[in-house]
């Protein structure tokens, strides 16, 4: 607990033993002098008033000055005022423990507020920790600590093991184990050297790192996520707006209609004495604690369960909207693929299968193409740039290479149509061809492809049990590698060779062929797909490690490239909605079975009591399954 809530408690324990003290005492007798009535209650002996009226004021000073205070800002009807007019007038008729009780009781379920929200902020605190405090920066030949906003870009820092990383930047020298457990929810470290990049939040485990400063501290990857956790509770969810606006209007209509029960029927049939400890009853019952309090209490644990397996969730709103997701449609490359080409096959013509690899990667090996990295990666050597002469790319084609006196040619079908070669080969595999040839005779041809993350299918499958009723891929690959893709991860529909417009309309049509009451879920890389990431209902960025364009871009941000984070999103925002629902059913339910009660003298301020702080609390401990979200 915090001081505050330590000193709550010790308040609650001194007002329990005193009320304890009070009901233990013998009655004091009725003197004329000492004892009045009012609304032909109990007789009010001032000796008994006093023994009660020191516990209520140790309790619920507070709550009264709290009262007094919006009053006089124009803020009457809250749950203050509701709590001081039925325990002052509780003890006006005489009912002290009554008043006593309902004042320490309701203290008990704030206290019990109070402690589940901190308990709740503790999963987004542990986010909060990845906050730097200072930055090794080297002067005048020694470390200096500054802070990380005082550090420009292009300087060099230093990160000593067990240290955090303060700003976003270039390994120099050095190779460490990163710890991004903060940022990821991954428990496995990375590993980096120099070249690599390393972003702010990670803490370094071993080695001395020399780093190169890439961006301020302003615009780090850390500055921009702290940025979006405290500014989530900014973007309420439509569950949350009805019950801000629900309280508004119903506490004042709880408390004319208790002053109505009151004194109508007084003045009807003359019995003060029965209805206004009614109304006393209707307006402890009244009190919309439950909902006040539950509700953003399970949307904020939501969001705080989700941090925890590294899903940022920049609103209750987007939650909300999650749960109720029906389509999911994806990128694929850097999304459902690895984003990172190999050749997947090898397929010589009269020529050994290594030496065809070995001729395609030494022509290949000038080119900084992603495909012509791909065959000299799969090739496995070190190119002998010596062997090589005469090297010459051609624009959307390919190579021509003399190498070791014979002429390569490594490149497309039109490259092969140019050069007359007649291609043999019969097979057929999805993805890129290059085609081989030396000296004017076709040697083979190799398969490159961009292969799926080991997770997809199985992300693809947990969506599906979690109740997403389609899954749709987008990608400007050719209709072959698409469909292959498409077949081997379980998906059902895809639509290929399609430009960023293309992907656009393509989920406006999806959109409008949706149910009304599902939502649609875009999962992209952040980067390209920025314009389909604000259209979908949803926007997921997936590998959002370090990349500005998916913060901004995203309603939801998966810290790395784990797509089994998505199924798990889903099933943490319809886990929240379903404690949402089940608490505004469960609180509403027992408040105006209580209220009818109540108004009709069936249930006394005990039962009022269970229906305010009873009810809260089981609704505070429902919301809080919320933090325990796997």
């Amino acid at each position: 607990m915090t001081r505050k809530q330590k000193k709550t408690l010790y308040r609650i324990l001194t007002a329990f033993v005193l009320f304890v003290a009070a009901l233990l005492v013998p009655t004091i007798p009725h003197y004329p002098l000492l004892t009045l009535e009012l609304f032909g209650g109990k007789p009010i002996v001032l000796g008994n008033l006093l023994l009660f009226l020191i516990p209520y004021l140790v309790i619920g000073w507070d709550v009264l000055w709290k009262a007094v205070r919006n009053i006089m800002h124009g803020q009457v009807f809250d749950e203050n005022f509701l709590m001081c007019v039925a325990t002052i007038g509780a003890l006006i008729i005489g009912e002290f423990p009554e008043a006593v009780a309902v004042m320490l009781f309701y203290q008990v379920g704030e206290l019990f507020q109070s402690v589940a929200v901190s308990r709740s902020r503790q999963s987004i605190s542990a986010l909060m920790d990845i906050r730097p405090d200072y930055a090794n920066v080297e002067r005048n030949g020694q470390l200096v600590q500054v802070d990380p906003d005082e550090v420009a870009v292009d300087d060099v820092i230093v990160v000593k093991a067990g240290e955090r990383v303060p700003l976003d930047g270039v390994v120099l020298e050095g190779t460490s184990a990163l710890d991004t457990a903060a940022l990821t929810g991954e428990s496995l470290p990375r590993d980096v050297s120099a070249g690599d990049e390393v972003i702010s939040g990670c803490v370094n485990l071993s080695g001395l790192l020399h780093v190169r400063v890439t961006k301020p501290f302003g615009q780090s990857t850390v500055a921009r996520i702290l940025d979006l956790v405290e500014n989530s509770s900014e973007k309420k969810a439509q569950a949350e707006h009805f019950i801000t606006k629900f309280a508004r209007y119903y506490t004042p209509i709880v408390v004319f209609a208790a002053l109505a029960l009151a004194v109508i029927p007084s003045l009807m049939d003359g019995q003060w004495g029965t209805w206004v400890p009614r109304a006393l009853n209707f307006l402890v019952v009244s009190c919309p604690c439950a909902l006040v309090i539950s509700i953003p209490l399970s949307f904020f644990g939501g969001i705080g369960g989700a941090s925890k397996q590294g899903i940022l969730v920049k609103g209750s709103n987007y939650l909300e909207a999650l749960a109720q997701a029906g389509i999911v449609v994806f990128d694929k490359t850097g999304t459902l693929t690895q984003g990172r080409f190999s050749v997947i096959a090898v397929h010589p013509e009269n020529i050994a299968e290594q030496e065809l690899l070995e001729l395609a990667a030494l022509a290949e090996q000038v080119s900084s193409h992603p495909i012509s990295r791909s065959i000299v990666t799969a090739w496995g050597g070190v190119p002998d740039q010596s062997r090589a002469s005469e090297v010459e790319e051609i624009a959307g084609h390919g190579v021509r290479a003399v190498i070791d006196g014979r002429e390569v040619l490594a490149g497309n079908q039109k490259l092969m149509d140019r050069e007359n070669i007649h291609v043999t080969s019969g097979h057929n595999h999805p993805g890129t061809i290059i085609h081989v040839a030396v000296d004017c005779q076709y040697a083979g041809h190799l398969v490159i492809a961009d292969q799926p993350k080991p997770t997809s299918a199985q992300a693809l499958r947990e969506l599906k049990a979690a109740g997403v009723r389609q899954t749709v891929m987008l990608t400007g690959d050719a209709q072959g590698a698409a469909q292959a893709a498409a077949e081997q991860l379980g998906l059902d529909q895809f639509f290929a060779q399609l430009l960023p417009a293309d992907k656009v309309e393509r989920v406006e049509a999806l959109l409008r062929e949706k149910d009304p009451k599902e939502k649609l879920v875009f999962v992209g890389d952040g980067i390209n797909d920025a314009p389909v990431l604000s259209r979908a209902d949803i926007g997921v960025a997936m590998g959002a490690l370090g990349s500005d364009a998916a913060i901004e871009a995203a309603d939801i941000v998966l810290m790395d490239d784990d797509l089994l984070k998505l199924p798990v999103a889903v099933r943490i925002a319809r886990k929240t909605l379903s404690i949402v629902r089940q608490n505004v059913v469960f609180a509403l339910g027992v408040k105006l079975l209580v209220l009818v009660l109540s108004a009709v003298g069936l249930a006394n301020m005990w039962a009022a009591v269970f229906a305010d702080v009873g009810v809260s609390v089981l609704a505070i401990l429902n919301a809080s399954r919320m933090l325990k979200a796997k």
